[in-house]
């Protein structure tokens, strides 16, 4: 079948993307749905830094892809084998299937997956097949998604059936931002109620962070960030404090604030200033959680004493540390209780013909969460 899809031929294209159209929107041939898989029409796509870092040449992916990781939508068919989904079902795409088999999956750690993490890296499906083409040329998939399409085939591994009451456009937040953000406070950082955290880095992964922060009963939650929009925006949201991390003393002011240091603090900028930040603004026998990903060839440079003398702890965190199939319904219900307002952070609706200049506001830190909405 036919289906319009956002294709990047190559990384590094200057900005802004609107006058240079790194992306194309073209009609693609998509094959039928192999075993295992599913046809997904695609209801809403989040753009997320995920996407602008291949576009941007930070995380390199063999070209052409097809671009898009955070989306939900609704099945049209289903392919051979499948017995847990039904056209029609409602579903959130997760861009880091689980094979269930491997170690990390025998762990109950599949965000780890070991052929799921192969497979993102040959731009194919956890299966090993592509469907995507144009021109006669095979299209890579985008961590098995390449959401921002009319449609798309994918594993049935990369998704997860919510309730059909629950608004798609929200629901597309789930799959990434949500995930990422919330699950970094609660399930990597652990956060307890009445523990004290900072967030460092204010978009849209770091703002659903912020809101998991709260939702889980920190007594003070401070937001860090270089933009002093992004710093009353997190106020506005229910922040405790708002801190600039480039004023002179601003690492000092946070442990001042909170008594020698926060008990986590979550770091999803990233950049390595901003993990820098967060490691030391967290209290001896802290913890401190990065879930950004910046540029491979950057280190962070720390104390190594200080990780036994101060007993602090340094972990990372992808997708959240989590079970998509535990928590995306557990999200998704906190959701419509009003304990997770993540329809606070959807700052523009777009179509996908405006999608670099999208990438041109999130570049920008214009904007917090965008999301392509599909007819």
């Amino acid at each position: 079948m036919k289906t319009r899809i956002a294709l990047l031929r190559q990384m590094g294209n200057a900005r802004p993307y609107a006058e240079t159209k790194p992306i194309e929107i073209v009609e693609a041939e998509l094959s039928e749905p192999g075993s295992g898989e599913l046809l997904i029409k695609m209801a809403a796509a989040g753009l997320c830094h995920s996407d602008l870092s291949v576009i941007n040449g930070d995380r390199p992916r063999d070209m052409p892809v097809a671009l898009g990781h955070e989306a939900s939508g609704v099945v049209e068919s289903v392919g051979p084998n499948v017995t847990r989904f039904a056209k029609g079902d409602h579903v959130v795409l997760v861009f880091a299937p689980s094979c269930g088999h491997c170690v990390p999956c025998a762990e109950g750690r599949p965000a780890l997956c070991i052929p799921a993490a192969a497979a993102a890296g040959k731009g194919s499906l956890i299966g090993g097949d592509k469907r995507i083409s144009h021109e006669g040329h095979t299209v890579n998939h985008h961590v098995g998604v390449s959401a921002f399409s009319d449609y798309a085939v994918v594993s049935e591994a990369s998704c997860v059936k919510i309730d059909k009451d629950i608004p798609l456009d929200r629901a597309a937040l789930l799959g990434c931002a949500v995930l990422t953000g919330v699950g970094a406070v609660l399930n990597s950082g652990n956060l307890r109620a009445g523990q004290t955290c900072a967030v460092v880095g204010l978009g849209g992964v770091g703002l659903a962070a912020l809101l998991g922060a709260i939702a889980g009963g920190a007594r003070e939650v401070i937001a860090v960030d270089l933009a002093a929009d992004k710093r009353a925006f997190a106020l506005e949201l229910g922040a405790t404090a708002a801190i600039d991390p480039s004023e002179e003393g601003a690492v000092q002011k946070l442990r001042d604030m909170t008594g020698g240091g926060v008990d986590l603090a979550v770091e999803v900028a990233g950049a390595v200033p901003a993990l820098k930040y967060a490691y030391d603004v967290t209290r001896r026998g802290g913890t401190t959680v990065t879930a950004g990903l910046p540029n491979p060839q950057h280190e962070l440079k720390i104390p190594a004493v200080s990780l036994t003398a101060n007993e602090q702890t340094l972990k990372g965190s992808y997708v959240g540390s989590c079970v998509p199939l535990r928590d995306i319904p557990r999200f998704a219900s906190m959701m419509m209780r009003g304990q997770l307002p993540i329809e606070k952070l959807m700052t523009h609706q777009i179509k996908l013909d405006d999608i670099n200049e999208g990438f041109d506001r999130l570049a920008e830190g214009a904007a917090i969460r965008q999301v392509v909405v599909f007819d």
